[in-house]
Parts: structure tokens; sequence; C-alpha cells
């Protein structure tokens, strides 16, 4: 059995990556084998963890995931030291309405795994008061424990002491108090963090968030403090592969990947035959399907409306067997991708889709999705839970809608997804089956 902690906050935007980072680098740097977890529907902050432990960092969410599927994941930690997950938004927040085994906070993980809590608490602009924030999660829901709090952005040693009373007055432990440091920011886009492929100088920043942390949090303590439980792995395929052998498009432009998708397609006995339209690369010849994931195509528009041998590689592909895009891969098989600053870049053509981040507007949340047609080895009528994230506008779409998506209060969406003969897309990426 491997103890786990879960790092939480009572917002975002508190510092809890900073956090994390630095904990699973000085947890490796000490010679533990750590497995990192990402409470959500996150593909970004993974590829951090991966950067800063050396292992794969796996998605928990309890609106899409069932039981058994959350209990295969965590015992990805199996054969490590220690788990160490990183927590969404605020500990509760979740959506109104439960899914598969809950709603989605980051206090179903730490429930479901028996995982105490610790809370990174955003101390700027107050002192004693944080203690209240904190005894306040402390008692909101019984069910779950909170270990203590990690201070940060403190000002100075007086700030530093009076939070700290603050804490000591209502049983509050704290492993550690953070001072200010602007410097120790990772830059962000409008996905969240600036991927971890373009930081040239990752590995020396993560190295110095964990030297920030052995500075002054008690790292011996937050070890202790972790639990351990035995879980027990599904034998079954909880997510089965689109096909045998997937041609995946991989590069700056196709990068968001859930690690528990490509992990259970593999254990399926699928093979990823990974290519970069970047390059301009073609999918391999003997791919039974080819799957663009999402990522940032609006920031390459440019490169991939001038990579003719990716895009004349994709329609002989499409002629005979199918392709399947998520989002930026989506919007790459369309017709047209308006860029901010509206200058329109020819895409693949593939369908009729025409997409514009000159208009912005988020659309963000869980989705249920029911097919109306093939995807890959999906047939039509299967039901897939997965989550949608980004910021384009869809301007034209004259292909048949691909599925009947509804969000997490069943309320429909506009965004269907769409189909032309074997081609299919949509703005969801696919966490799990759920029939």
């Amino acid at each position: 059995m491997t103890p786990g902690l879960l790092i939480a906050a009572p917002a975002s935007g508190t510092g809890k990556t900073t956090v994390v980072l630095g904990l699973l680098r000085a947890l490796r740097d000490d010679g533990l084998a750590v497995q990192p977890f990402k409470s959500g529907p996150d593909y970004i902050d993974p590829a951090f963890h991966r950067a800063a432990s050396g292992r794969a960092s796996f998605n928990l969410d309890s609106w899409s995931m069932s039981l058994e599927m959350l209990d295969t994941l965590a015992a990805k930690a199996d054969d490590a030291d220690f788990a160490l997950a990183e927590g969404s938004m605020g500990l509760f927040d979740g959506v109104a309405k439960v899914g598969a085994t809950g709603n989605g906070a980051s206090a179903d993980i730490a429930r479901r795994m028996a995982w105490p809590i610790v809370l990174v608490i955003d101390v700027s602009g107050q002192a004693q008061s944080a203690a209240a924030t904190a005894l306040g999660f402390s008692r909101y829901d019984p069910s779950v424990s909170i270990a203590g709090v990690i201070l940060n952005r403190v000002a100075s040693p007086r700030h530093e002491r009076l939070a700290r009373s603050g804490m000591e007055a209502v049983g509050i432990r704290v492993f550690g108090s953070l001072p200010r440091r602007g410097d120790l920011k990772l830059p962000e886009r409008h996905l969240g963090l600036v991927q971890a492929a373009e930081h040239p100088d990752l590995d020396a920043r993560i190295d110095e968030y964990a030297t920030f942390l052995r500075a002054h949090v008690d790292i011996a303590a937050l070890r202790d403090a972790a639990t351990a439980v035995a879980r027990k792995p599904d034998a079954q395929t909880w997510i089965r592969p689109p096909a045998q052998r997937i041609a995946l498009a991989q590069d700056a432009a196709f990068s968001f990947t859930y690690a528990h998708v490509l992990d259970g397609w593999r254990n399926a006995g699928a093979v990823i035959l990974p290519f970069s339209p970047l390059a301009d690369e073609t999918p391999a010849a003997d791919a039974d399907l080819v799957w663009l994931p999402g990522g940032y195509p609006e920031l390459h528009a440019g490169k991939l409306a001038a990579a003719a041998t990716f895009r004349a590689g994709l329609a002989e592909h499409a002629r005979t067997r199918p392709v399947h895009g998520e989002c930026g891969g989506y919007m790459t098989l369309g017709e047209g991708l308006i860029d901010a600053d509206g200058t329109r870049h020819q895409m693949a053509g593939l369908l009729g889709l025409v997409t514009s981040y000159a208009q912005r507007k988020m659309h963000l949340g869980y989705r249920y999705a029911t097919l109306h047609a093939s995807m890959g080895s999906f047939a039509a009528g299967a039901a897939l839970t997965g989550h949608e994230f980004h910021y384009s506008t869809i301007i034209e779409q004259p292909d048949a809608p691909l599925a009947h998506v509804t969000d997490a209060e069943d309320n429909a969406v506009p965004e269907t997804g769409s189909y032309r003969n074997r081609v299919t897309g949509s703005f969801f990426h696919m966490i799990a089956a759920a029939s």
C-alpha cells in the first residue's frame, strides 16, 4: 500500500501547482518513486507533473469516471513509494449534478482514496483571518480529512507570526510558510499554463521550486501525514481503443492527450503510431485510424496550412479509413481556422467546419455524448463522457451532427461535433466510455 496526500486550496490561483511541482521534485531527489495525479479534466498540469517526478501523471475525475476506473488508476501508485495528487479549483468546487461517482470536486477524490488534504492558503491581504478559512474547510465535510495547511505569499516574518498564531488558535497544523516570490510563477495562456514542452529551462525551474519548498516546508512531516489504503484494480479494459493501429498526432499543436486514455488503449493491445503535422509528416500508411487530439492549432495555423504533405496524407487515409479530431484536432479537420488577428487559414477540408479565434467565447464544462454515427470502433448509440474547454467560435458547421451532447446539468449544448463519410470531430475531449 502506498501512502498519499492531496494538495488542494480554497480557490484557484493560490499557488498549489508550484507547491506540487516542488514537492514532487524534492521527494524524487530524496530517492522516492512518486506517483502524481491530477484531480479533474486537465491535460496541461500532468505534463508538468511528469517533468517533476519522472512518472506519467493520471487524471482522477469523479464526474466522468466509475469507481472501478478511479481505483484502477489509483493503483498506478502501487509500485511507487508515495502518491501526490493536485486538486483543481477550490477543494469542494464541482458541478451541480452528480455524474458517474460524484460532482467532480477534488474532495470526492480525497474521500475515495482516503488521502489527507493539505490546503495551500494564499494569506496575502490577511493574517489571522486565514485561520477562519482553514477552520471552515476542516469542518465543512467530516468525510474528508484536512491534515493542515501551507501558508503561501507571506509578506514578512511578522505576517507569518500573525498567520501562524491564528492557525494555532483553532488547532490547524501549519506544515510551512512560503514567502512571496513573484519570480516563481509559471506563465499562462488562455487554456491555463504554457505547456511544459515550451519551457527550455523547465527542469532548472522545478529544481528551484524544490529548493524553495525544502527551505520553508516540513517535508518529513508531510510524508508522515500521508495515509495508505489498498486498491483493487479492475482487470477488465476500462477504456477500449477506437482502433488497433492508431496514428496519433503529437507535437506542439496537438498535445492534449490524457495519460489514462493512451494507457488504456495500449493495455487493450492497441499500437500508437505518433506523427507530427507541424513537421509536415503523414500518418502511418498502415494505421487503422488517425486521431488528432486537441492543443493549440490556432498558434500554428499558418504552418499547418502550409503542411501540404500532411494534408494530402490525411485525405488519402480518409478515403478508406476513419479519422477523428478532438477540439483543436476537430478545427484542423475543417475548411478554415480564423486566428486572433482575423486571418483565415486553410485547414484540411475534410469537414465543412470553420472556426474563429477573432470572435472569442469561452466554452467550458463536462460533456455527455451519445453518438449518432460511428467514431472508429465506437458504434452509433455509444455514450461517452468528456470535457470541453476552448475559446473558438463556430462560423460554419454544415455537416451532420456527430452526437447528442449535454452538459453536466443535462442541458443540450450546440457544439455537437460533426461527421462526413469516415471523418468525425468533436469539441469535447473523451475521458471514458459510459456504455
